[in-house]
């Protein structure tokens, strides 16, 4: 160890980790090592068990620089995919009819989604929206919409859902998710909830009654303004905390998320993309990625519920690069974990 150049190399590969290391703990994410990879289980005897609910559906949609017609959507597409990089399987609760490509089933199930609870309806049509967005792509304007298979789905858990450990109640109606909940043998881990304004317009009261049954709930800043009618989103947050759930993310688009819990608070930012092709999905791709990293890891804490915002926001930030779920498709380990640096480091500095 007397070798002077050894010694220089030697401190020199010592702080450069140390470098690599400080941004993570600025966020939270101090002692990697304590912490699953994506796809790797922390306990590998544990079992895990995600369903995700939404509509599995066809879009098409009008961008200021592009158009992609009769692609696949769906609530539960975009969250069952995202969520399946860190769990499996992903159990899916949805309808479609059998116009829906066979290929993409197949895909989903190649990824660990479980198809069981998917009702394919013969001689029928999928859920279909067409939406076309504004040139800042942050609003957009419905369209069409036809609910097809949708217009009377019956969610039927099987057997195997019941005792579900993690539930992901994507956006439907708020009937629909309570019935979800009622066919489930006992009260999961976690149960966490998106829903849109659509809904505190058309059927509050049912909305309020499945609030008071749900641990997280997320939503946009207006919706969460809606709801709450209250315009501070810390006034908004503590009003919706008290409708029943403990946990709040309140997505802003292009400026990141918000964490609620208890006096609690965490902010993630949005990352800076060289080009955004299609926001669509965005919302539930983080939803699944949020899910996904909480069921994987076991830890409720808010801590890791920090963690679970950024790996969200991770899996989002790769949706809005292509249309439909292509950007979603062939991930690694290496590539999430490698963006979730990049967020890291956006907020690192020193005083």
């Amino acid at each position: 160890m007397s070798n002077p150049k050894k010694i220089q190399s030697l401190r020199r590969n010592f702080f450069s980790y140390r470098i690599y290391l400080f941004p993570l703990k600025m966020a939270g994410y101090a002692r990697p090592d304590r912490h699953p990879r994506p796809g790797r289980p922390s306990n590998q005897d544990r079992t895990m068990s995600l369903v995700a609910v939404g509509t599995v559906a066809f879009d098409d949609i009008v961008t200021p620089f592009s158009r992609a017609e009769r692609v696949v959507g769906g609530a539960c597409t975009y969250i069952s995919l995202a969520a399946s990089y860190f769990v499996k399987p992903v159990r899916i609760v949805s309808v479609i009819g059998d116009d829906f490509p066979e290929e993409t089933l197949d895909y989903l199930r190649a990824q660990g989604v479980d198809l069981e609870g998917l009702q394919i309806k013969a001689g029928e049509k999928s859920f279909f929206w067409a939406g076309k967005y504004d040139r800042d792509l942050n609003s957009r304007d419905t369209l069409d919409t036809q609910l097809n298979v949708l217009a009377d789905f019956d969610p039927v858990l099987p057997e195997g859902y019941r005792d579900a450990e993690y539930l992901m109640l994507g956006n439907l109606t708020p009937q629909v998710q309570m019935r979800v909940l009622e066919q489930l043998k006992s009260r999961p881990k976690l149960v966490a909830l998106d829903t849109m304004n659509f809904w505190m317009d058309t059927a509050l009261d049912d909305l309020l009654k499945v609030l008071k049954k749900v641990d997280v709930l997320t939503i946009n800043d207006e919706e969460a303004r809606q709801l709450s009618g209250e315009h501070s989103l810390l006034k908004a947050a503590q009003v919706i905390r008290n409708m029943g759930p403990k946990y709040l993310v309140i997505k802003k688009g292009e400026h990141g998320a918000l964490l609620f819990h208890g006096d609690d608070m965490f902010f993630a930012p949005a990352l800076p993309l060289i080009e955004v092709i299609d926001p669509t999905g965005a919302g539930d791709t983080f939803a699944g990625g949020f899910a996904g990293w909480l069921a994987q890891s076991g830890d409720l804490s808010f801590d890791n519920m920090k963690r679970a915002v950024i790996y969200g926001s991770a899996m989002a930030s790769f949706c809005v690069e292509k249309f439909s779920i292509e950007r979603l498709k062939g991930l690694t380990p290496a590539v999430i974990r490698d963006r979730v640096q990049k967020f890291a480091d956006l907020v690192h500095f020193q005083i």
